[in-house]
C-alpha cells in the first residue's frame, strides 16, 4: 500500500463522515415531519412541546444539583457547628491527608504573591525536614491553586472566611456531581423522571456514593464531578442519529471535562484506562460507530499529553496503562485499515483482535517501564500480588494497607443498605435485562444481521444502543473492582443509580421484555409507556415515606464535635514550641499539626511516595518494642526536636487482632512467636510508648517529657544525654 493510497483512503473516510454527518442532520427532520403529519401535529406544537420538555429537565437538573449542595452545607454545619467555632477547632475538623491539602491553600492565601506562593510550594522545603518536594505535583494540588486564585480574583477577602469558600466550592462541585448523573440518565431514558429517581437514590446511599462527610478536600471530590460531566458528555456522543451541531458540543465536552479530570485527580488515568476499556469492548462487538471511539482515545492522547507537560513532565503518565492501552488500539486500528475487508486476514484479525491488543498494551508498557525514568509506586505492585494471595510479606506498610477499611472486601452491611433502599433488586433485574439484550444482538451481528439505523420503542432492542452498552460494560468493569475493594464502591455505586434509575424509567427496556414474553392479552408498547411512569413513581413515593423523615432529622439534629484535647495541644504547640521546631508521630496528627501550627514535621499522611512511607514506618517505631537509643537515633536522623505519643495508638484495642499497629509493628520488626496456632509478643524491652511514661532510666536520658493531657504526651528529644541514673 503506497502513502498516496494511503492518504487518498483517510480523504475519502473524512468525505464520508462528511457525508453522514449533513444526511443525518438531513434525514433527522423530515422524519420527525412525517411521524408529526401522521398524528396530526404542526410543526410549532411540536418545537414548543420540546422547549418545555427541555426547559423543565434542565430547571429539574440544576435545581438538583442546588439543593444537594445546600444540603451538604447544612449537614455539615450541624456536624461540626462550624459557624460558631474559633478557627482553630474549625481546621481541626480536617484530618489526615486533608489537613495537608487544606494546609497549602492557607499558604498560598498568606503568600505576598500568587507566583511566589506556587514558588514555594514547587520548591517547599518548610513542611518535611530534610525533604524539599514540589508539593504541586506530589499532591496534586491544582484544585488549591484554583480555589485560591479565585478567591483573591473574585474579592471574596472582605465577603467570605477562605475556609467558607474552599468548602463551599467543594460543596459546589458535588452539586454538579448530582446533576451531571441526573443529565445522563435523562439521556438515556428520555425522561428527566429518571434523573429525579437517580438523585434519591444517590443521597439516600450518601454512605456509599460520597466520602464527602469524612473528608471534604480529598482529591476525588474535587475530581470525580468531572468524570460524571465527562460520562454524561459521552452518553450523549455515543447516541446514534446525533446531529453535527450536539455531536461536536459533546466531543468538546469530553474533550475538556477529561482532561480537567486527569489534572484533579494523581489516580484518574487509571478510572480512564477502565472506561477506555469499556470503549474498546463496545467497538470490538461492532456496536458502536468505530470513528466515534477513536476520537475519544485522541482526546485520552491529548489529555495524557497535555497532563505530562502541565504536571511538571510526570513520568508516571508515560508508563500508564492508559497510554499503552490506547496506542496499542490505535496500532490495531491501522493494521485493519491496511488489509482489505473481506479478505481471509482481515476475518482472522478481527477475531485475534482482543488478544492483539492485550498483548501489545502489556509489551508496550513493560518496554515503557524499562526505557522511561519513573517513580511509579512499587508498593501499589506489592500490594496487588498480596492481595490475591500471589505473595506473602511482613512489611509493615504493606500490612497496613491491606488493614485498611477501604482497600478490604466489601461488607454484608454494604449490599444490605442498597437492598433497603431498593437500588440493589433494580439494578439486578435492569442489568440482566441489558445483557440479554446484548447478547442478542451480538449473536444478530456474528451471524451477518446488519443493526438498526434507529431503533424504535416497538422493536424491543435495548441492546442496539451504544450508549445503553457502554453503561452497561462500565458498570461491571467497576463493579468486579469494588467486589474486591470497599474503596471502589465510591466510584461504582453513584452509576448504579443512574443504570437502575434510566432502567425502571425506560419504556424500551419493558418493551423488551416484554418482547420475550410475548404478551398479548395487553398491548405491549402501551403497557411499556405505563409501567415506565408507574413503576419510579411507585419507588419515589416509597422512598420518600421512608427515607425523607430520616433526612430531615439529620439536618435537625444538632451533633456535638468537640476535641479539646486536640485543641489544647495545638495552643501550646504554637505558644511554646519554638518555630524551628521539628515535630514527630504518627502521619495523621502531623498533618492536622502542620495546619494548625505551621511547624515542620518529620512525616505526612501520603502513601504516593516511597521515601515518605518509609519515614512513617521508622516514626512509627515509638509504638513498637525497641530501646530507648534505637528510637532516639531514629528521631534525630530526620532531625526532630519534639515527640508525640497518642494514647488512643498505644493503648489501642482494635476489633481486628493483629491490624492495630503496635501488632503489625511487632510483625515486621520478628517480635512475635507463634505457638500452638496463637501469637505472642517478644522482645527484651518493653513497648517504647508505655515504658517512657514510667519516667525512669535510660528513657528520661533521652527524652524529657514537657507537656501532657489526657490523649497525648509530647517529649522534647534531648540534644545534650545524659546517663545519670
Amino acid at each position: 500500500i503506497t502513502l498516496k493510497e494511503m492518504s487518498s483512503g483517510a480523504a475519502d473516510l473524512r468525505q464520508r463522515k462528511k457525508q453522514n454527518c449533513t444526511e443525518s442532520d438531513k434525514m433527522a427532520p423530515e422524519e420527525r415531519n412525517k411521524e408529526n403529519s401522521k398524528l396530526g401535529r404542526s410543526p410549532k406544537y411540536v418545537l414548543i412541546q420540546r422547549f418545555a420538555k427541555l426547559f423543565f429537565g434542565c430547571l429539574a437538573a440544576v435545581t438538583s444539583g442546588m439543593m444537594y449542595a445546600v444540603y451538604l452545607s447544612t449537614y455539615h454545619e450541624r456536624k461540626f457547628w462550624f459557624s460558631s467555632r474559633q478557627e482553630l477547632e474549625r481546621e481541626i475538623t480536617f484530618q489526615g491527608d486533608s489537613a495537608v491539602y487544606y494546609s497549602f491553600y492557607k499558604e498560598l492565601l498568606k503568600a505576598p504573591s500568587f507566583e511566589r506562593g506556587v514558588y514555594d510550594l514547587t520548591h517547599n522545603n518548610k513542611t518535611i525536614s530534610l525533604k524539599t518536594i514540589n508539593a504541586v505535583q506530589q499532591m496534586t494540588l491544582y484544585p488549591e491553586l484554583i480555589a485560591s486564585v479565585l478567591y483573591q480574583a473574585s474579592g471574596s477577602e472582605e465577603v467570605i472566611e477562605p475556609v467558607y469558600f474552599y468548602i463551599g466550592i467543594v460543596f459546589g462541585l458535588q452539586g454538579i456531581y448530582v446533576t451531571a448523573l441526573f443529565v445522563t440518565s435523562w439521556v438515556m431514558s428520555g425522561t428527566w423522571l429518571a434523573g429525579m429517581l437517580t438523585v434519591a437514590w444517590f443521597i439516600i446511599n450518601r454512605t456509599d456514593t460520597t466520602r464527602i462527610d469524612y473528608s471534604i478536600p480529598s482529591r476525588e471530590n474535587w475530581a470525580l464531578p468531572y468524570f460524571a460531566c465527562q460520562v454524561a458528555a459521552l452518553t450523549g456522543y455515543l447516541k446514534k442519529n446525533l446531529n453535527c451541531s450536539a455531536e461536536k458540543f459533546c466531543y468538546l465536552l469530553v474533550s475538556a471535562s477529561t482532561y480537567t479530570f486527569m489534572m484533579m485527580w494523581e489516580y484518574s488515568h487509571y478510572l480512564l484506562c477502565v472506561q477506555a476499556v469499556s470503549l474498546f469492548l463496545l467497538d470490538s462487538f461492532a456496536l458502536a460507530q468505530t470513528e466515534k471511539v477513536h476520537e475519544v482515545y485522541k482526546t485520552y492522547l491529548l489529555s495524557l499529553f497535555l497532563g505530562y507537560l502541565l504536571q511538571f513532565e510526570n513520568s508516571a503518565l508515560l508508563v500508564s496503562p492508559l497510554l499503552s492501552l490506547v496506542a496499542a488500539l490505535m496500532l490495531s486500528k491501522c493494521l485493519q485499515m491496511n488489509i482489505k475487508k473481506g479478505t481471509f486476514m482481515s476475518r482472522l484479525l478481527k477475531i485475534m483482535r482482543i488478544y492483539l491488543v492485550l498483548t501489545i498494551t502489556v509489551t508496550l508498557n513493560f518496554l515503557l517501564k524499562m526505557f522511561v525514568p519513573h517513580k511509579e509506586n512499587e508498593h501499589l505492585l506489592k500490594f496487588i500480588e498480596v492481595k490475591l494471595g500471589l505473595n506473602t510479606t511482613k512489611n509493615f506498610t504493606m500490612n497496613w494497607l491491606l488493614c485498611q477499611e477501604s482497600l478490604q472486601a466489601p461488607s454484608q452491611d454494604f449490599f444490605l443498605r442498597l437492598t433497603q433502599s431498593s437500588l440493589l433488586p433494580f439494578y439486578i433485574l435492569v442489568l440482566i435485562i441489558c445483557l440479554f439484550s446484548v447478547t442478542q444482538v451480538i449473536f444478530r451481528t456474528i451471524c451477518g444481521e446488519p443493526l438498526k439505523e434507529t431503533v424504535k420503542l416497538e422493536d424491543g432492542r435495548i441492546g442496539e444502543r451504544p450508549e445503553i452498552v457502554y453503561h452497561v460494560i462500565h458498570t461491571i468493569l467497576l463493579g468486579c473492582l469494588a467486589m474486591c475493594l470497599e474503596g471502589m464502591k465510591y466510584l461504582w455505586t453513584p452509576y448504579v443509580c443512574m443504570l437502575a434509575a434510566f432502567g425502571v424509567c425506560s419504556p424500551e427496556l419493558w418493551m423488551t421484555l416484554f418482547k420475550w414474553l410475548r404478551l398479548k392479552a395487553v398491548h405491549p408498547i402501551l403497557l411499556a409507556l405505563i409501567l415506565s411512569m408507574a413503576v419510579p413513581t411507585i419507588i419515589g413515593f416509597s422512598l420518600w415515606k421512608e427515607f425523607f423523615p430520616r433526612i430531615m432529622t439529620e439536618l435537625s439534629e444538632l451533633q456535638e464535635f468537640y476535641d479539646p484535647d486536640t485543641v489544647e495541644l495545638m495552643t501550646w504547640i504554637k505558644r511554646q514550641a519554638p518555630v524551628t521546631a521539628v515535630f514527630a508521630g504518627s502521619p495523621q496528627l502531623m498533618g492536622v499539626i502542620k495546619l494548625c501550627t505551621g511547624w515542620m514535621v518529620s512525616s505526612l499522611p501520603l502513601y504516593n511516595d516511597d521515601d515518605l512511607l518509609k519515614r512513617n514506618e521508622n516514626i512509627y517505631q515509638i509504638y513498637s518494642k525497641r530501646s530507648a537509643e534505637d528510637i532516639y537515633k531514629i528521631l534525630t536522623s530526620y532531625k526532630a526536636n519534639f515527640m508525640v505519643i497518642e494514647d488512643s495508638i498505644c493503648n489501642e484495642v482494635g476489633p481486628v487482632r493483629g491490624c492495630r499497629v503496635k501488632d503489625l509493628l511487632d510483625i515486621a520488626n520478628g517480635h512475635v512467636v507463634c505457638e500452638e496456632g496463637d501469637s505472642y509478643a517478644y522482645s527484651k524491652y518493653g513497648r517504647f510508648c508505655h515504658e517512657i511514661k514510667m519516667n525512669y532510666s535510660p528513657y528520661v536520658n533521652y527524652f524529657t517529657r514537657v507537656y501532657w493531657n489526657r490523649s497525648y504526651f509530647v517529649y522534647r528529644i534531648n540534644t545534650v544525654i545524659s546517663f545519670q541514673s
